[in-house]
């Protein structure tokens, strides 16, 4: 008993520990993201004491651009990644569990140790994903900010205004803009949630049985059929 506690107690720091290693990448993407977006403003980057410039070039562009591509690719990728789609395997593992047991007996189910074990875990896995949740999505916002292009155009405008004499070199900036604002837009990867990169499968397993799952588990509590 003694060693299979020790066992266990090792195999859950490990496990912990992957993810606050986790954790911790999506706070420095998010710190990436949140520098990234100040740095157009002047204000705002005179306080936090990063480069400023303003996209008014076609070089400029180019180079918002490309450091926004570096900084998205910067840092641990495909470990963290596979760190947070195990988590969540095991979080929807643990609540199909839970759900098979509460259809099979839900009066009987608090009953049993390992139930509560099992609750313990999805507790502590969904606290987690909660948060990795909340920074993913706060990132994502960071980096598809639309308003920072719409923002460049309509001060390209109010130039054209006042120097009639580069309006064609402002239209091409202009143009420029606009591509890029429809690149930002088609670049949305169509497998995540809430800012957490989820594999096509993983997904598909989300909405199809962890949902059916809930959606019998609903039903039985309430007496009454429930389809989500």
């Amino acid at each position: 008993s003694a060693i299979s506690f020790l066992e266990r107690l090792c195999l859950t720091w490990m496990f912990f520990f992957m993810m606050c290693v986790a954790e911790r990448t999506y706070k420095q993407r998010f710190l990436f993201a949140k520098l990234f977006s100040h740095i157009t403003s002047a204000r705002k980057a005179r306080k936090y004491e990063i480069p400023h410039f303003r996209l008014k070039k076609v070089e400029n562009i180019k180079i918002w651009l490309s450091l926004r591509s570096y900084l998205k690719r910067r840092g641990p990728q495909r470990s963290v990644d596979v760190v947070v789609s195990s988590v969540f395997l095991l979080a929807l593992s643990i609540a199909f569990i839970c759900c098979a047991q509460v259809l099979k007996g839900h009066k009987t189910f608090l009953n049993a140790a390992y139930n509560w074990e099992f609750l313990m875990w999805e507790a502590a896995l969904l606290l987690f994903l909660l948060r990795l949740a909340s920074l993913g999505s706060e990132t994502n916002k960071k980096y598809s900010n639309i308003s920072i292009l719409l923002t460049e155009q309509i001060n390209l405008y109010l130039k054209m205004e006042k120097k009639p004499n580069k309006k064609e070199q402002l239209s091409l900036v202009n143009n420029v803009l606009k591509l890029s604002t429809k690149l930002l837009k088609e670049l949305d990867s169509p497998f995540r949630l809430y800012g957490l990169t989820m594999n096509p499968l993983i997904y598909n397993i989300t909405r199809v049985v962890i949902l059916s799952a809930v959606s019998g588990v609903i039903s039985d509590l309430l007496g009454f059929n429930i389809r989500v």
